[in-house]
This record gives C-alpha cells, sequence and structure tokens, in this order.
C-alpha cells in the first residue's frame, strides 16, 4: 500500500487493508504444486526475510525463469530477480533513486530499444498529497548478479489532477506506458509516445479501470493486457494503436491476503499473482483461452473472450461477497477514524 501517516489514519487503513485482506495470495510451480479454487497452483513462496510487502512482478523474457519483485513503501530502491524456487538470484540496486511509495514496475525497452526494467514510485494514499510521482527506468543487466544500476527518472502529473495509484504496464510492442488509479471509479492513463526526463510527462485518461485496480500488465505479445485488484482480475483487448480497449471478461484468481502483483509469464500461458505479507507464495494461473488458442492467449482475443466469460460466473460470485464485506469493513473504519479525530479535537 504506501505511506504510513498519522496513528489515526494508519488505523483507518489498517482497519480498511483487514477488509480487504477478508476478500482477496500466489509462480512458475514444483510439479506437486497444490491447486487453488480458480485453478492456480502455487508456483514458488518469497520466503525471503527481505521481501515483506511484495507489491509487483516482473517475468523477464531475457533470463529464463528469473522474476523480479520489490517492497512497497518506506524500503530501499532495490529490486529482487527471484528464481524459480523463489529465492533471491540477484538484488539491483537503483542508483540516484528513492523508494517514497513503490508500487508496481513493468518490463520495457529503453530509447534505444534495448530491455529495460520501469519502476513505478506512484503511490499516494493521501489522495494528492503529492505533486508529481516518479517512474524509473533502468537498463535489465545482462547477469543476474547483485549491482547497482543508475536509475533514469521520469517525473509523472496527471491532466486531471494528482491521484492514488498501483498499476503501471508499460506495451511490449509499442514502449508505450499506461497507469491505472487505484479508485472505486478508476482510470487508464496513457503517457507521452516518448518519455522526457526534463520537467513533466503528462498522462491523459484514455479509459475505465475496475475498482480498486492494485497491478496490470500486458501480455508479452502486446494483443491483450490484465490489470487485477484485491479481488480478482479483468482481462483486455488491445486496439490497433496499443491502448486497452474492450473488456474481455473476469478472471478469478486464488485468495490472497493482500494481493497487489500480476504479470504473464514469458510465453503468455499463465499469469502470476502475489500478494503483500512475509512468505507469501506466488501463484501461477491459466490464462483463459491460452491452451484453445495456441501458444498465446492473445493469438485469438474470441477464444480467450469466451473462457474469460466463462470464469467470469465464479468470478462475480466470489467477489459479490467480498465487496460486501469490503463496504462493511470500510464503513467500520470510517466510524472508528471519525471517533479518533473527535476525541483528538
Amino acid at each position: 500500500m504506501s505511506v504510513r501517516p498519522s496513528a489515526p489514519r494508519a488505523l483507518l487503513g489498517a482497519t480498511a487493508a483487514l477488509a480487504l485482506g477478508a476478500a482477496s495470495a500466489a509462480c512458475w510451480a514444483p510439479p506437486a504444486a497444490a491447486a487453488t479454487a480458480s485453478g492456480g497452483t502455487t508456483a514458488f513462496t518469497i520466503g525471503d526475510p527481505r521481501i515483506t510487502e511484495s507489491s509487483g512482478l516482473a517475468a523477464s523474457t531475457v533470463h529464463p525463469g528469473i522474476v523480479y519483485t520489490h517492497n512497497d513503501s518506506g524500503g530501499v530502491p532495490k529490486i529482487y530477480a527471484l528464481g524459480p524456487d523463489g529465492r533471491v538470484r540477484a538484488v539491483l540496486t537503483l542508483g540516484g533513486a528513492t523508494a517514497r511509495d513503490w508500487e508496481a514496475m513493468a518490463l520495457g525497452k529503453d530509447e534505444k530499444g534495448r530491455p529495460a526494467i520501469y519502476m513505478g514510485d506512484i503511490g499516494d494514499n493521501l489522495g494528492g498529497a503529492w505533486p508529481y510521482v516518479t517512474v524509473y527506468r533502468i537498463p535489465e543487466p545482462a547477469q543476474v548478479r547483485s549491482q547497482t544500476i543508475r536509475a533514469t527518472a521520469f517525473r509523472i502529473k496527471y491532466a486531471d489532477g494528482p491521484r492514488n495509484a498501483e498499476t503501471l504496464m508499460v506495451n511490449p510492442r509499442t514502449n508505450r506506458l499506461y497507469i491505472a488509479s487505484k479508485l472505486f471509479g478508476g482510470a487508464i492513463y496513457e503517457a507521452p509516445k516518448h518519455l522526457r526526463t526534463s520537467g513533466y510527462n503528462v498522462m491523459h485518461k484514455i479509459g475505465n479501470a475496475p475498482a480498486i485496480a492494485t497491478d496490470g500488465a500486458f501480455a508479452p505479445d502486446g494483443s491483450t493486457c490484465v490489470i487485477r485488484t484485491y479481488f480478482g482480475a479483468r482481462m483486455y483487448d488491445v486496439t490497433p494503436d496499443g491502448r486497452p480497449g474492450k473488456s474481455l471478461g473476469s478472471v478469478s484468481l486464488p485468495f490472497q491476503p493482500q494481493g497487489e502483483s500480476i504479470t504473464y509469464t514469458p510465453d503468455g500461458r499463465y499469469f502470476l499473482a502475489g500478494s503483500e505479507g512475509v512468505k507469501q507464495p506466488v501463484y501461477k494461473v491459466p490464462v483463459p483461452g491460452a491452451d484453445k488458442a495456441g501458444a498465446s492467449p492473445s493469438a485469438s482475443a474470441k477464444t480467450a473472450k469466451k473462457a474469460a466469460k466463462d470464469d467470469a460466473d465464479q468470478g462475480h460470485r466470489d467477489a459479490g461477497g467480498v465487496r460486501t464485506g469490503l463496504f462493511v469493513a470500510l464503513a467500520i473504519a470510517a466510524a472508528v477514524g471519525y471517533g479518533l479525530f473527535r476525541r483528538r479535537g
């Protein structure tokens, strides 16, 4: 989630987080991995004590089996390269960067077309307290070893004002950056075609996002994308100009205490879904339509749409009770917070 505010606000956030946890934990699976209710399997568990708030995932296409992750706010500017067993193989320190509220990551390219990692310092739990947010970029290293890499910083503003966000996506076809805001009425924002290091990169709303979006990713071939919430995920097709387009349907995810990360595997057949918390599993969930469509789910958008719709009914049923619990808990949190503020006054 993000910055830890004052005590009453922190309690309010903790109560809300508890509600979200009651509603909603997640890659490369050992052969004996146990099945989940939604058809996923436990891929690995992030057991390294340095990783307690895994808030983003990105599966490398340069280094087979490597998945990158990072901690949330209050940490240090480090990216962890995990092996297929979930153990840390390398730590990448971003030189010149800060970790105010890291919420998401994505793989893309730099201006010369070289593989790069984009890191989103885009959280704003105070609802507009930060006049701008920052996306950092580092080259994806040729060797998986611990090292410090100088980061390039891009300052980001939204055309319609500051907002909280936890979803960062880069289209692998166009290399264009997209952010989804984390609101009940969320929106998808598009960055300029070319990011600049001077001044600000102003993002414009181009569509709607699911309520309380916590992460998202483009498929490796760029033909579909996914945005997750605490309760599930939703797939979208991608328009010829590279933008997230029409919804293909919802996708059920395994129960997670605080599900805040999702990405595709490099072959496009599975989602990897993770959660914040200590020793949390990462789940490997089949992408709807992937097996029927061939090498990639986006080889047949119609197949993916049908499969996602088939999954949607169960997803909606699972999410219904969760949403009810969420709203009740938020109401309780609001009441608690109001009482605390009155007492302080």
